[in-house]
């Protein structure tokens, strides 16, 4: 299920018209000039009348596809005006006024569309021979590095057969990563206000803090717009003095630097990132942290993906991608989104902790980085069993490093946390999983690299893809966490448990198919 199914394609409004209910039905397509037609003829007024809506608390909401759904108990009071009377010179006026606005409109975007048509083209033909440069340029490194071996080699009077072969070939996925470079400049695409401000009602602010929130319902913008709730909400703008303009900017910048690829994209940093918000809240995090470990956590939970290429860490070090050479096979993809989440940083324009002292930053900095690492599932026996011993020992809120260890886990929980989510919303996300998996174990295929066979179009299945990994994995860490957070046992832990059944009851079903299907063909 994709960005496609993000968003309700049809609305219902409810109106309170001089004290009579009324609702309006619309899709998401209409423009505010069709729905302010539409409120003018359930409100029995010329449609040229000035319309304007407010919410229960007198707040005025815009009259655009975008406005927040309401319900029959808060409906928006209707308040109009009717125009002034027209004379037949006005009417005639306001008619040519239009069809000129309309031709003006038309040439307009003929005149853009030309001309980014002619824009495109040129960085097309541009990024052609940047690339054939790049690639010329690592051949004759790789020539050059050989030529001199084999100089040292003649040297020594010894020949290293071993190296008698081109570093990069054309099957290579070298060039494919050289992108993944952390010494890049990145720069914000542009600029805010590029999202309107969506006046969130109080129903979407409570939803937000729920583990069952439903992630697929929201576009880019109101995705960012929610985000930048939450800076606020939890008093983070407050304690790092950021200035919203700044904030706005950092997660425009953040939203540029995700990939589109199945299952590593901006909406998976938004499900992370509000199931770390409803941990918060529902653990009452602000307890046993300071708001300083707060923002760490949620900043981590936004950049804790950055720039994923959709190829996970062992094809990057099977592959010797540039990453995996840059950081020597240790967490290659955890550390680049470090990196990647500290060069928007560095950027004055998208320095959301621009006004913190340098003592501040530091602890930030190292904050982020263990918990972004930690993200990385090839650590997650060793971060489980350290977070064991300490609830073994004694677990102290007050000890750095216990709070740092649950906080490694806390990141962990929130990042595969799809299955806590009600069936509806979590098992897109297996097909979104197994997409990724499947082009990477294709592509592996081809290159003649090792395959998983949990990542096999050829041997996996849903239920057989996710039973294991919510029984051995998943289950046993949060029953964990729930020795801290008892609450987390009844809204967490048993929704997984009902997902493991389910799942199990799906490979049942599979296999009596399969067995049947079998049978039938022995049969025929």
């Amino acid at each position: 299920m994709g960005n496609g199914s993000s968003f309700e394609q049809i609305k219902t409004i409810y109106l309170d018209i001089n004290g009579k209910e009324e609702k309006i039905i619309f899709s998401r397509h209409s423009t505010p000039l069709e729905i302010h037609e539409l409120i003018a003829q359930a409100a029995g007024v010329n449609k040229h009348s000035t319309i304007s809506l407010r919410d229960k608390n007198g707040a005025h909401v815009a009259v655009s596809p975008t406005m927040p759904v309401n319900s029959a108990q808060n409906p928006y009071k209707v308040v109009t005006r009717e125009p002034p009377p027209a004379t037949d010179n006005d009417a005639f006026q306001a008619v040519l006024t239009h069809v000129a606005e309309q031709l003006n409109r038309v040439f307009q975007m003929e005149e853009t569309r030309s001309h980014l048509n002619h824009r495109i083209n040129m960085l097309e033909k541009k990024i052609e021979i940047e690339g054939l440069k790049a690639v010329e340029i690592e051949k004759c490194k790789s020539e050059i590095s050989y030529i001199r071996d084999q100089l040292w080699n003649a040297q020594k009077k010894y020949v290293d057969f071993n190296r008698l072969r081109p570093i990069m070939t054309s099957g290579s996925c070298d060039h494919f990563f050289s992108s993944l470079s952390d010494e890049r400049k990145i720069i914000l695409k542009r600029d805010i206000p590029t999202y309107p401000k969506y006046t969130l009602s109080q129903e979407t602010v409570d939803y937000l803090k729920q583990p069952t929130f439903d992630i697929w319902h929201w576009e880019p913008n109101e995705m960012l717009s929610l985000l930048e709730h939450m800076y606020h909400e939890l008093g983070l703008v407050e304690e790092f003095n950021i200035n919203p303009i700044v904030l706005k900017r950092w997660l425009l910048c953040v939203q540029e630097n995700y990939r589109n690829n199945p299952f590593h994209n901006f909406r998976h940093c938004f499900c992370v990132t509000q199931m770390m918000y409803g941990m918060i809240h529902l653990c009452k995090l602000w307890e046993r942290m300071t708001t300083e470990d707060l923002g760490i956590l949620l900043t981590a939970a936004v950049c804790h993906d950055l720039d994923h290429p959709g190829y996970n860490n062992t094809y990057q070090i099977n592959a010797r991608t540039e990453l995996a050479i840059r950081y020597n096979d240790i967490s290659p993809l955890e550390n680049h989104h470090c990196a990647v989440a500290f060069q928007i940083l560095s950027n004055p324009e998208t320095n959301i902790f621009a006004y913190v002292d340098k003592d501040t930053f530091k602890r930030i900095r190292a904050g982020i980085t263990m918990l972004i690492l930690a993200t990385d599932m090839a650590r997650h026996a060793e971060i489980m069993e350290s977070f064991k011993e300490k609830l073994a020992a004694g677990f102290d809120d007050k000890n750095k490093e216990h709070l740092d260890t649950l906080k490694m886990v806390l990141i962990k929980c929130c990042d595969i946390s799809n299955e806590v989510r009600p069936m509806e919303v979590s098992e897109p996300w297996v097909d979104c999983l197994l997409e990724e998996y499947f082009n990477q174990s294709d592509r592996e295929k081809i290159e003649g690299l090792p395959v998983a066979p949990f990542m096999d179009r050829d041997k996996v299945t849903k239920p057989t893809a996710q039973i294991g990994f919510i029984k051995f994995v998943l289950i046993p860490m949060f029953e964990t966490v729930a020795r801290v957070f008892t609450q987390i046992d009844e809204v967490m832990v048993q929704p997984l448990k009902n997902a493991k059944d389910r799942y199990e009851e799906m490979k049942s079903i599979e296999e009596a198919q399969k067995e049947a299907k079998k049978a039938l063909s022995q049969n025929h």
